[in-house]
């Protein structure tokens, strides 16, 4: 399809072109998506040709859990929901930048094998993430972006202060409920110490002293209608300051020593921004790659 040099995509025309791009991707068919000849799309950190990776195996979707993006400020887009790939159900992270009204740059995460338990928060998005900004209360492009990229520095510097964490944040990770009001106990068996559940006091606790960097962070996308924002980072983790001590939420401390192996985590987050400038929700999705990995880009 040819586009005219200067077509610009406002808000909406970037939400039906990721539609486009996912029934495309579903279709298995490159072509019915606007993709530029030089387009470069990344998939969980390779490097892929149209009609490769999710452009062969995407099999379904978006499924009712989809979340939208859209940046017409920046003519890019993010999308975070569930798609299907050979059938099951896997949560896809995606970023499009435009160009003159071509894709110039796709880029996937695909987390699968997702647990069963936690479908359930996976069905449709929590009414908050979805819920609009009266037009007289939104925050600007630049305000959003800036709010969500203040996580990172929160939680690779274990001090919630970094960053407006609301009282009532919640967080979910791949559909799993890691905190906020309506996080539970640990599972049994689980790594996880009981720390405080609410968002800035497990920060605070210093239970991610085991990630020793997020790189690569680019908050690429805000909404102000919805108070959105996206990014995308490279979690590291080299495992080699451990154990390490933690504040439980009884508030006494403990030595505690994560059982994983050294591993990188490429994720997707998006930050709810309210109002008031304050991150209250938190839906994120990533998979596990080995430590050291490449970007991709």
């Amino acid at each position: 399809m040819n586009h005219p040099a200067d077509r610009t995509y406002d808000r909406q025309d970037l939400i039906r072109l990721t539609d486009r791009y996912l029934a495309a991707l579903v279709a298995n068919d490159p072509s019915a998506a606007p993709l530029a000849d030089s387009a470069r799309i990344v998939e969980n950190l390779h490097p892929i040709k149209p009609g490769e990776g999710l452009w062969a195996t995407a099999s379904g979707g978006p499924a009712a859990f989809a979340i939208y993006v859209p940046d017409p400020q920046r003519q890019t887009a993010g999308f975070l929901g569930i798609m299907e790939q050979g059938g099951a159900p896997v949560l896809l992270g995606l970023r499009l930048a435009t160009e003159n009204g071509q894709i110039v740059e796709a880029e996937h995460l695909l987390a699968a094998g997702l647990a069963e338990a936690n479908l359930p928060n996976l069905r449709v998005p929590r009414p908050g993430l979805l819920a609009e900004i009266p037009p007289g209360q939104r925050l600007p492009e630049e305000d959003l972006r800036t709010i969500g990229a203040t996580y990172y520095d929160a939680l690779a510097g274990n001090d919630s202060s970094l960053a407006p964490i609301a009282d009532d944040c919640e967080r979910h990770e791949n559909g799993l409920i890691t905190a906020g009001p309506n996080r539970g106990a640990p599972p049994p068996g689980s790594s996880f110490p009981a720390v405080p559940t609410a968002c800035a006091a497990q920060i605070d606790s210093k239970a991610f002293t085991y990630i020793a960097d997020i790189d690569n962070r680019r908050v690429f996308a805000a909404d102000p209608p919805t108070g959105l924002a996206m990014g995308l980072s490279m979690f590291r983790h080299p495992m080699d300051n451990i154990p390490y001590e933690i504040i439980l939420a009884d508030g006494t401390t403990a030595m505690h020593a994560p059982a994983f192996a050294p591993f990188d985590l490429p994720a997707a987050h998006v930050f709810k921004v309210g109002p008031d400038r304050q991150i209250h929700e938190i839906e994120a999705m990533g998979f596990v790659a080995p430590h050291g990995s490449p970007t991709g880009w």
